[in-house]
């Protein structure tokens, strides 16, 4: 494996899934998060402060990336370079990471249903995104 490539993929996934996050949370659902803290249905502030909460979701993607980035690396051999691994992977990986959570809080919180549904897309969408960056950037050795 390339660990340099992993990197570099893991990296540039990152980038893309964090900017496909704040396309999700602050352009589409921005204002319905305003008019769900209005009615109590979240906090109006995070518990632990906006800048905190904002570095640690933006580490967290960049992490995520990284195990797409070296797990694609490890399947390529057994699945096949290129897209089609990619995006396949990205689809596991995003299922995993957006649907369990999301279809607790659609069911549990009394938040519109379109909030849940968005966050399990920015996880989805953006785990593909990733993978196919990722997989865009590998090259072996």
């Amino acid at each position: 494996m390339n660990s340099k490539r992993i990197l570099i993929g893991a990296l540039a996934g990152g980038i893309a899934w964090t900017i496909w996050s704040m396309i999700v949370n602050m352009g589409i659902l921005g204002s319905t998060y305003i008019a769900e803290g209005s009615a109590g249905h979240v906090l109006s502030q995070p518990r632990y402060g906006l800048a905190v909460f904002m570095i640690t979701w933006i580490v967290t993607l960049f992490l995520l990336s990284g195990i797409a980035a070296l797990l694609y690396a490890s399947i390529r051999t057994s699945w096949g370079p290129g897209p089609k691994t990619a995006l396949k992977l990205g689809v596991i990986l995003g299922f995993a990471a957006g649907f369990p959570i999301d279809l607790s809080v659609a069911s549990w919180d009394p938040v519109v249903r379109t909030v849940p549904l968005w966050w399990m897309l920015d996880l989805w969408v953006g785990a593909i995104i990733a993978t196919l960056v990722a997989g865009w950037f590998y090259r072996e050795k």
